[in-house]
């Protein structure tokens, strides 16, 4: 009877499986996470400098507003799944295409938010006082948001066509 209980093992918890999260480093070392976290910080810099002016008062603002939170929250979406490797368990969905078209599409959102805040920058004060400048900076790092969302979707392109190498890690 000794003999039979070693060569047996019991699953305790009846099926209960246990996941961790854990971080991927090959992604804590990539240009995507560099891209991520500039994208992150700008896109907190315009909504927040255009949040603590009165845009309501300017539809302009508004547009602007729905552009930076939404891409701001969707990055960081984005950027914990690949963080803790969540990407993996979902395999089905193509992500470097996944990547590189919400890339592109945040790129142009910004594109139009850019040139909504810029020309209404002049309309709303007088030059130089705090809500003039808080817009017109914001209009600056929305410039910048804006190119960092199209150098991420110019370097995803290669992830996306697999950079011919069945050992690409899928990180640019």
């Amino acid at each position: 009877m000794a003999e039979f209980q070693s060569k047996v093992t019991v699953a305790q918890g009846a099926g209960a499986s246990v996941s961790t999260l854990c971080m991927d480093l090959g992604f804590v070392r990539s240009r995507l996470r560099v891209f991520m976290l500039l994208q992150l910080v700008l896109g907190l810099l315009v909504w927040a400098l255009i949040a603590d002016t009165p845009y309501h008062l300017y539809p302009a603002y508004g547009w602007v507003m729905f552009v930076a939170v939404f891409l701001w929250l969707v990055t960081i979406v984005l950027f914990n799944l690949y963080r803790f490797q969540l990407h993996m368990k979902l395999y089905k969905v193509p992500w470097p295409l996944v990547l590189m078209i919400f890339n592109i599409i945040a790129a142009m959102l910004y594109v139009t938010a850019f040139i909504a805040c810029s020309a209404a920058v002049d309309l709303t004060y007088l030059k130089g006082t705090q809500p003039y400048n808080q817009r017109a900076v914001a209009s600056f790092f929305a410039c910048l948001v804006m190119v960092a969302y199209g150098v991420s979707a110019f370097f995803s392109y290669p992830d996306w066509r697999g950079v011919g190498s069945s050992a690409y890690n899928g990180y640019y």
